[in-house]
């Protein structure tokens, strides 16, 4: 790869850092030669772990919080990590919220706060970095998306619909900003571990996926990290499923 797309020495905003697939993101950057903020909402005590994690290892990182169901939130989480590292060239979008409801159950205010911190911040993340990658002409954008954005999955109406509003949104941005070395996709887990949704293994989890088993942290990292890693790839939709939902 020429050191022009090389993502050694860039920088990279990962938010919902302080959870377990962020936290496996946000670690494999930095082990990759990236300085990387860690976006956080609420547990900043884990993201300040995590950052003093990195930087033990001679990485370069920060932890700033932000509560992303605020409109205003992102412009000024951008801010900050410009003031702390400097422009950023890598965003993974990550934090995400859903509080599984039956339909009947679900209010307007669950709708509207899941569609605000699932695909209106990560809108407004890329509103505002993808001007200083146009001009620096490199960019990674990746959206961490659901296979409830395919199939419509098991949370929610709301959760659906915000993941398969990030993959609509994937497809337009990529169509804007592929001439200018700026790279948008989206990838897509199901059933992994160690996260909010997914806490811990059961074996009637288990028997839902072809593979046997649920999918780790890591694993998600590592094929982020490919994704990223790749100029080529542009304006796709990765499932990581185990075998769940064939594409």
């Amino acid at each position: 790869m020429s050191k022009t797309n090389s993502l050694e020495g860039r920088v990279a905003l990962v938010t919902g850092g302080s959870g377990g697939i962020g936290a496996s993101i946000a670690t494999k950057l930095a082990q990759h030669g990236l300085s990387v903020a860690v976006g956080y909402g609420k547990n900043g005590v884990r993201a300040q772990s995590l950052v003093n994690e990195i930087t033990a290892r001679s990485g370069r990182a920060v932890a700033i919080g932000a509560d992303l169901r605020f409109p205003d939130a992102s412009s000024k989480l951008v801010d900050a990590v410009e003031a702390n590292l400097g422009s950023v060239d890598v965003l993974v979008s990550n934090a995400e919220m859903g509080k599984a409801k039956p339909l009947e159950h679900l209010t307007v205010d669950d709708f509207d706060e899941t569609i605000a911190v699932n695909l209106r911040a990560p809108f407004l993340l890329a509103q505002r970095t993808i001007p200083g990658m146009k001009n620096r002409r490199f960019g990674r954008i990746l959206f961490i998306s659901s296979v409830a954005g395919f199939t419509g999955g098991l949370i929610g109406p709301h959760y659906a619909a915000s993941k398969a509003g990030l993959h609509g949104l994937t497809h337009f941005l990529a169509q804007q900003t592929a001439a200018f070395g700026v790279t948008v996709n989206a990838l897509a887990p199901a059933l992994i571990t160690e996260t909010g949704m997914i806490p811990g293994d059961s074996e009637e989890l288990r028997q839902r996926i072809p593979v046997g088993r649920l999918g780790r942290p890591e694993e998600v990292a590592d094929l982020a990290l490919a994704i990223l890693r790749n100029p080529y790839l542009t304006n796709q939709v990765i499932s990581l499923d185990g075998g769940m939902h064939p594409r």
